[in-house]
Parts: C-alpha cells; structure tokens; sequence
C-alpha cells in the first residue's frame, strides 16, 4: 500500500507520562518503531477513549493502521510496506523471541499493571483526564477483565502469580543471554524485536513502583538494564539517531523539516484559544455522550457481576462437603 510521501505519519497514544513519551505499554512499543526507522511523524494523545482497543494508531491522508487489526499497528505497517525493520531478516528467527515478549512478559506486565498494584499507575496513564467516579468504575471493569484474561481467581490466585513471574524470571534471562553486550539483537540493527522489547523494559523501569516483584525480577539482568538505559539516554533524549543505528531507507532528505513528538519531560503545547468551529463543538458534544454511555454500561455491568457474584457463592455453598484435586 502507498502512502502519500507529503503526508507525515501521525501516532495516536496515550499520554506522557513517568518520564516516557507515552506510558501505555500497548503504544510505547510503537514510538520506539518509528524512531528506530527514522521516520519523521507527529505524536498525539487521544484522552476520552481509555478503554478503545484501536489505540495506538498509526494514519497518515487515508491510511490507518489500528492496534486490533491484523497483528496490531507495527505488523500492519509492515505487511503494508509502509515501515519495516525486518527486511532481509527471516521472520521465523524473529517470531520465536517475539512469542516470549507477547506472551509471558506482556502477561506478567499486564497482571503488575492492573491487579498486583495499588493501582495508582493505571489510573494515570489511562483515567487521570475522566471525571473520577468513571475512571474508577472503568479500573474495576478492566481488573475484572485481565482476571478472566489471565485465568485467575480466587482459588488459584496465589498459584497463578508464581507461574506468572516464574515464565518471566525464563523470559529475561533467556533475552538477557541472546542479547549479550551487542547493541540490537539481530545483525547489530534495530528489528521489531528491539522495539517491542525496549518498549516492555522502559515501562517496567519507569512506570512501575520500586516495590514491583517484575521490576526486581528485570534489574537482576544488568545487561538488559543497561541495553535499555542506552537507548534511552543515546537516542530518545538526545533527539537523534545513534551511530551505531544504520541509516533507514525511510529516512527522509536533510531537506525536509522534520517534525519530532514533544521530549520525554515535555508535556503538550497549549494552543492559542480560538472560537470553536461547529466540527469541535459536535466533537465535543460526542465526548460528552460517551463519557455518559460508558458510566451506564459500567453500572450495569457491576449490577451483573454482583448477581454472577451471589449465584458462584450459593454454588460455593452446595459445594461443601466435596473435595477437588488440582
């Protein structure tokens, strides 16, 4: 698919927050891509629709790429020939190491973010701009849902959460050795892999609490601390491209300006007010809407789930006298 060559990328994320350009663990991974590629586009955040699966997303003139079609944004970008980092590489030599990120790390990241927390970190990133009653009830909603997402319940919480870090204890010191001292993990060049991978640890070194067990699990691979701290200080706090990063074939001309999302401490540019068109006033109007719709759907939510809650301890209850083997 061709994409207009006047038309700059726009990434749609979440907000910046704890120091990183965008704190959501789903968009972050897409930041770092683009970058790697050397692709100039423009960062926006998208604060009224916390709970939409199409975030991040990648558009420039009609092209979209959502984050819950295809594979998500960064293989869509790839299938469609607009960005790829993994030309003359064989996929499957990727695949194998990206399984172990998409899985058990992103597992073990999903359950500290939304239930072996206080919390206090989701609701920044994701509900902190919605009034405070619908951020909370949309939190319960999705602690609710990553619970039926990761198999946990009562019963076997504690069980789960030991096999939870124990596949992410394998998963970094597998990373960690193929890793070694290099600076990317394929052909001294940045892949996918590095993207997505960077963007894991970067969140769980600056978004998580310093009580996190996954946290402390992580800072036992120096190397993978370092590889991470590298690209950080090297490449996205400096604003340009590593000499050791090989020149992207998207790179545009030195003279094209290039427009670069806001700097890690930076927060957005207020805009000079000016009178709101009748397209800002229905957008707003539409925001209104679906705070409100949200807040339903959640109330009802909560009046079923105290009704599945009532119905699993009556069974509870009829289940007395027998015994289970795991």
């Amino acid at each position: 698919m061709d994409v207009e060559k006047d038309k700059e990328l726009v990434l749609v994320a979440r907000k910046a927050c704890f120091g990183l350009p965008t704190a959501c663990p789903s968009c972050l991974p897409v930041y770092i891509y683009l970058k790697l590629a050397n692709v100039p586009f423009d960062l926006r955040f998208n604060l009224i629709h916390p709970d939409s699966d199409q975030i991040p997303y990648v558009e420039s003139g009609e092209y979209v790429a959502y984050n819950n079609e295809k594979s998500g944004v960064i293989e869509s970008l790839k299938e469609d020939g607009i960005v790829d980092l993994d030309y003359c590489i064989p996929s499957h030599t990727i695949a194998e190491w990206m399984a172990i990120i998409s899985s058990w790390l992103a597992d073990a990241a999903m359950y500290e973010l939304w239930l072996g927390s206080d919390g206090s970190v989701a609701h920044k990133i994701y509900y902190s701009d919605l009034p405070w009653p619908i951020g909370k009830l949309l939190y319960f909603k999705q602690t609710y849902a990553v619970k039926q997402l990761l198999g946990i319940t009562k019963v076997n919480a504690e069980r789960r959460e030991a096999e939870i870090y124990r596949k992410a204890t394998i998963a970094y010191e597998a990373l960690s050795t193929k890793l070694g001292e290099q600076t990317f993990f394929f052909e001294n060049r940045p892949t996918s892999l590095d993207a997505i991978f960077l963007g894991h640890l970067l969140f769980v070194l600056q978004a998580l609490p310093g009580t996190s067990v996954l946290r402390s699990k992580l800072l036992e691979q120096s190397n993978l601390v370092r590889y991470a701290e590298n690209f950080k200080t090297e490449f996205l706090e400096a604003g340009s491209l590593p000499s050791s990063v090989p020149r992207s074939p998207f790179d545009p001309s030195s003279t094209t300006p290039r427009r670069t999302p806001p700097s890690w401490s930076s927060k957005p540019k207020s805009k000079p007010k000016k009178e709101k068109t009748e397209e800002e006033k229905t957008f707003r109007r539409r925001a209104k809407y679906f705070l409100a719709t949200q807040l339903v759907a959640v109330l009802v939510f909560l009046s079923i789930m105290g009704g599945s809650d009532d119905a699993e301890l009556e069974a509870d209850d009829g289940d007395d006298g027998m015994d289970y083997d795991d």
